[in-house]
Parts: structure tokens; sequence; C-alpha cells
């Protein structure tokens, strides 16, 4: 409105020509450019703040080629929380309340992580079930620990390699327990096995088989003392019945076979060849 009282419209810009419509380009550009401004400083505040809260991103390659990739909380150079990724194709969700460490294949890990790998002492829960409590190096079971199986049975001694090693202890859910060494998992050395029926043996085992010399205390009361091989009498050895007949001599594959002395109670002596068990031929 003018001095006069006449009142005018709003210009039009496109009445402007070539200028108003470069202006209603600008006034229309205005807020985009506002909005992509204001996002990137909330991006970047955000980065911010994660990183002054000690969020990082990860790599470690070690020496055998296998690498872990990290994003999570980091705390003196070691994960607080966060998301792994292995170089085996698992995953694994560490959580800052519980300390734990969910692996994708269902595995759980609670304990000690250092170089982004579980080092020092911890528990392993397996999804089959089976628990590892003991030490760890380079994410392998090592040193003293406890292997509690799904199926009842428990192991407790020592790990090698990620195998039972050394000297320990295993317990059968049915009550049999072997008490001695061990080797790439398995009974290797002198140990003691003792079965739930009562029966044991004492004596070298070499990879879970009864190999060299040893003693085997039957549930009747019999009794073998001597060589095995292959998990079986075998060489020479003293078996000794529970109703006092006693033979002395040679075995093959559990078998009286070869030279030997068979003693009956009543004073009869044998001494000579046997087969599968049985005399061969006359002796003396």
């Amino acid at each position: 409105m003018n001095e006069n009282g006449i009142i005018y419209a709003n210009p039009d810009p496109l009445d402007e020509g070539p200028r108003g419509i470069h202006r209603l380009r600008r006034r229309r550009k205005a807020p985009v450019l506002f909005a992509v401004i204001a996002a990137l400083v909330l991006v970047l505040a955000v980065v911010l703040v994660m990183f002054l809260a000690g969020w990082r991103y990860k790599k470690v390659v070690f020496d055998d080629g296998s690498w872990v990739k990290f994003f999570g909380v980091i705390r003196s150079d070691e994960p607080v929380s966060g998301r792994f990724t292995f170089s085996n194709g698992l995953t694994g969700s560490l959580s800052r309340s519980t300390g734990k460490l969910t692996y994708s294949n269902g595995d759980v890990y609670y304990g000690s992580l250092k170089n982004f790998r579980k080092n020092g002492v911890g528990s392993l829960s397996f999804s089959s079930g089976n628990v590892y409590s003991g030490g760890f190096a380079d994410d392998v079971m090592e040193g003293q620990a406890t292997l509690a199986y799904a199926n009842g049975d428990k192991y407790e001694g020592g790990f090698s390699n990620g195998q039972k090693s050394g000297a320990g202890v295993y317990t059968w859910q049915n009550g049999s327990v072997y008490t001695g060494t061990f080797r790439e998992g398995k009974k290797d050395g002198r140990g003691k096995l003792v079965f739930a029926d009562g029966a044991s043996y004492e004596g070298d085992y070499v990879l879970d088989r009864k190999e060299g010399q040893g003693v085997f205390l039957y549930a009747n009361g019999d009794r073998y003392e001597g060589s095995f091989k292959n998990d079986m009498r075998d060489g020479h050895g003293v078996y000794t019945w529970q109703n006092g007949e006693t033979y002395t001599g040679d075995f093959r594959e559990n078998a009286l076979t070869g030279h030997g002395t068979y003693t009956w109670p009543t004073g009869r002596v044998y001494t000579g060849e046997f087969l599968n068990g049985a005399i061969v031929r006359s002796g003396s």
C-alpha cells in the first residue's frame, strides 16, 4: 500500500525475468543445503562421541595368516564390547554387561582376551554341550583345565595344542576312571584304568591301546602280568586264573601261543608248545 492507499500485489519473481528465477532457485536450495550441513555436523558429532567413548575399528593379522576384525569399544588396546569377524567365517558379539563372547556357531566364551584372542584363563561352552574351563593360548586350549562332556564324562588335566596332553584323569559317566598320561588327546605312556565292573589295568599305553608291560586284574579274579601289543596280551606273560591254575610263557593276540608252562593246583605241570590256547605236543 502506498501513501495514497493503493495496494500493490507482492512482486512475482518470474515478472523480474532471469534475475527473479535465479533468486527463487537460491531460496529453494538454501533449506536443502542447511539440512545437508546439519546432517554432516550430526554425523561428525556422533563419530566424535563414539571415538571419545573408545569405539574403534581394528584388524589384526596373525603369523599363521589368520585374522580377526573388531568394531567396538577398545580400552588399553583390548576389546571391551563390540563385534568380531574371524577369518574362518565365524562372527562373535562381545557383551560389555556380561563379558561374554557369543559366537555365531553357538559357542560362548567368558574369560581373558588378549590381542583379540582367547589368552589366559577362561571358560568355553560349546554348542554341543561340552564345557572347557582352563587355560588358553592364542585361541587354543592350553595348560591345566577341566573338560566336562555333555554325555557325563569328565577330564581334568593338561592340554597342549587343543588336545589332552600330559598328566590327567578321565572319568566316564559309567564310573570307569583312567589316571595317567595323555598325548594327542589319547591315553599314552604310563597309566591305570579302573573299570566300572571292578576290573583294572595298570601299565603302558600307546595312543589309547595297551602296549608294553602291564598288569590286568579281571573282574572274575583272574590276573595277567606281562607284555601287551595292540591292546591284547602278546609276548611273554603270566596268567593266573582265580581257581589257582597258572600259565607262564608266550602269548599272541590274547591266546596261549608259543612256549610255556602250565601249572594246575593239583601240582601237575606241563611245559611245552601251545597254539591258540591248546597243547600241541608233549613236553616234560
